[in-house]
């Protein structure tokens, strides 16, 4: 999850009470997040939450071109980053690490009341578009209200975390830290 976007792994970073957050689209700095670890040890913490989007990329790994940078990941022959992070942790830290990989372990579950809800409103406002005559667009909601989105404004584009989005900063001030 979160190969070249973060919104999964922030989202469920925060729901799930991470400590760190490393996304792609903030390049992380090792030594700032092994701060942020022996911060929350030194306060008595005794453990860390780390959610790591796939994706996620160290400093140095984002000043290389990509075509280098997917050499090195190959070479490194990590299952995932996360295990690639793990191992980096481990050598500075006495900290033990733990890896889950959600996709290991998530299938899905019980719709909540909101989940069923907004299933209707867009199953609902499919078939109007369907019986509009309007095809080629997709349904999404924007202020709460369900619109039509023609795909050639959203084909083949991704929408990626701004690093300054205000979402970033609410998590910074609950004491997130985003290995920056």
């Amino acid at each position: 999850m979160g190969h070249k976007v973060g919104w999964v792994t922030l989202y469920a970073g925060i729901a799930g009470g991470a400590d760190i957050i490393l996304l792609p689209e903030i390049p992380y700095d090792i030594e700032k997040v092994t701060e942020a670890l022996d911060a929350r040890k030194r306060a008595g913490k005794r453990f860390t939450i780390i959610a790591v989007a796939e994706g996620a990329l160290s400093k140095e790994e984002a000043e290389l071109p990509k075509k280098k940078r997917k050499q090195q990941k190959a070479a490194a022959g990590y299952p995932s980053v996360a295990y690639e992070i793990a191992e980096k942790i481990q050598e500075r830290t006495d900290q033990e690490v733990r890896i889950t990989v959600p996709g290991h372990a998530q299938r899905g579950g019980a719709p909540c009341a909101y989940d069923r809800v907004l299933a209707t409103r867009l199953g609902a406002a499919a078939a109007k578009a369907v019986l509009d005559g309007q095809y080629g667009c997709m349904l999404g909601v924007r202020s709460g209200e369900i619109v039509r989105v023609p795909l050639e404004e959203v084909a083949g584009r991704l929408k990626g975390v701004d690093p300054k989005a205000e979402i970033l900063e609410e998590a910074r001030q609950t004491g997130i830290s985003f290995g920056i």
